[in-house]
């Protein structure tokens, strides 16, 4: 049977949309953030230290019960996609009201269940000092009531996101990020109590519902005249999305167990010297999720239509993923030190410099294993990267806790490292069982990795302030002259020499 493709520019899949997308992506994680860098110390002074713990905490659990959706946010959007790749625009309305009931009833549960264990959290888990226990409890519960308006909404998003919607997303979510630091921040010119607090924190997730869902029906107007609900439809979207939550649950016991163990084997102080550069180094992060929020969908679409095009995009992806991080990880190499010293003082320069290069070192490797993480995903082997972090975790337990036994911070950071780097290598190894023959051979991606790791370390190795400037000034001049002669291709020349001539 002949399968109807969607025109490209019908999907927003040419080179200049993803781009723009790219762009919104950014504007929508970057804005909130520099909001919160403004809002937090005043909310820290406003509310007192117990009471912004507390704040910090509802963020958390708004966050993290938004796994109770089971992965089924991001299998609506690769389905979604996928569908729309293959032009089957007949089993949409299926698709949607089967996953959107789903997660509702789904976020409902986690409501119950939050609401069900709030007294004991209050009261007896989280040590909560008897004069904030009456105003946590009830912000607790209206944190229960949050939880489906979290869930539905992130649903409603990954089908925009199916769409190539990111304006529509990050519209939403700019003002969504911004009240979440400053709502609270208004709230403090007449009560520094908790509930109104939440209160304003739940309307702010609320309001988005509601635009999300006239959005959703502004993309797909049939959604308005036909209702179904699926078994078939329910299997599918539980298949993907249960093997999502596998990860999402893994992923972060990962991320965050090295300063548990850190607080354990060594002392509080020494998590400080570790985590201060953890979070920094990771804000890099917010560019490779924007690129990789925007590539989710499009693979799933691409490979439904075309699988050489979807090669194609996802060599790009990796290119654009290397020439925006590497000269970023390379400065903060060279200079982590004095960047260090500078905005913390010479102590904590000297306790997380080789912490921070390191994790620099990670950050990079692990930006580019996320191209062939999502493309897995999109492809539907959600299962893959679930198994691979199911046999991972363990491993990395046994030489994280032996690592920080016998060199402290430095051997978190190492086995950070070592995980990411051999995960990197696992997925880029059986992503090209999904992909068309490859343009480039193992060998030359190999050696281009290897070289790009080589130069870091050597930048990482200078203590000499004239050879770190040399470093830098030699560096970048030679990385633009081989990304343009052997990284870019000739097509990717020619659009830039284009696009240079516009602003000659």
């Amino acid at each position: 049977m002949h399968m109807k493709k969607i025109p490209e520019k019908q999907l927003n899949l040419n080179r200049r949309s993803i781009a723009l997308n790219v762009f919104w992506n950014l504007l929508g994680n970057g804005i909130p953030m520099l909001v919160a860098i403004v809002a937090i110390p005043i909310l820290i002074e406003g509310l007192g230290l117990e009471r912004f713990g507390m704040l910090t905490l509802a963020w958390m659990v708004v966050g993290y019960f938004s796994l109770f959706d089971l992965g089924l946010g991001r299998a609506l959007s690769k389905l979604v996609a996928e569908n729309l790749g293959r032009g089957e625009d007949n089993e949409l309305p299926s698709l949607i009201w089967t996953g959107m009931s789903l997660m509702m009833a789904l976020g409902f549960l986690a409501a119950v269940f939050l609401a069900i264990l709030s007294p004991w959290l209050v009261s007896s888990l989280l040590n909560i000092p008897l004069k904030l226990q009456p105003e946590t409890l009830i912000a607790f519960y209206l944190l229960a009531a949050s939880i489906p308006i979290v869930t539905i909404t992130t649903g409603l998003r990954g089908i925009l996101e199916a769409h190539q919607r990111f304006d529509y997303v990050n519209l939403v979510r700019v003002p969504l990020g911004m009240l979440t630091f400053l709502g609270p921040v208004a709230v403090l010119s007449f009560s520094n109590s908790l509930v109104p607090i939440v209160a304003i924190l739940v309307i702010g997730r609320l309001l988005p519902l509601c635009v999300y869902v006239v959005l959703c029906l502004k993309v797909e107007p049939i959604l308005q005249s036909s209702f179904s609900i699926s078994r078939t439809m329910a299997r599918r979207l539980i298949a993907f999305g249960g093997w999502i939550t596998v990860s999402n649950i893994v992923g972060p016991l990962m991320t965050y167990m090295d300063r548990f163990l850190i607080g354990a084997v060594a002392t509080l102080t020494a998590v400080s010297y570790y985590a201060t550069p953890y979070e920094i180094i990771m804000k890099l992060g917010i560019i490779t999720g924007a690129i990789m929020g925007v590539m989710f969908p499009a693979f799933a679409t691409l490979l439904a239509q075309d699988a050489a095009r979807a090669g194609n995009l996802f060599h790009r992806t990796l290119k654009s993923i290397f020439l925006i991080i590497f000269p970023v990880v390379f400065i903060i190499v060279v200079f982590a030190h004095e960047g260090l010293t500078l905005w913390l003082g010479s102590e904590f320069a000297e306790n997380s410099t080789i912490v921070l290069q390191l994790l620099a070192i990670g950050v990079f490797i692990n930006s580019h294993a996320h191209v062939p993480y999502g493309l897995l995903q999109a492809a539907g082997r959600a299962d893959i990267t679930a198994k691979l972090h199911l046999i991972e975790l363990p491993f990395y337990l046994l030489i994280l806790w032996w690592l920080v036994n016998a060199y402290g911070i430095v051997g978190a950071a190492i086995a950070w490292v070592m995980r990411v780097a051999l995960d990197g290598l696992f997925l880029f190894v059986v992503v090209r069982r999904f992909l068309p023959e490859n343009p480039l051979s193992t060998s030359q991606l190999v050696l281009k990795a290897c070289g790009a790791l080589l130069v870091l370390f050597i930048g990482a190795a200078s203590s000499n302030i004239v050879v770190q400037w040399l470093l830098l000034l030699l560096g970048l001049p030679i990385l633009m002259v081989v990304s343009w002669f052997f990284i870019l291709a000739t097509d990717e020349r020619a659009m830039i020499r284009a696009r240079l001539k516009l602003f000659s």
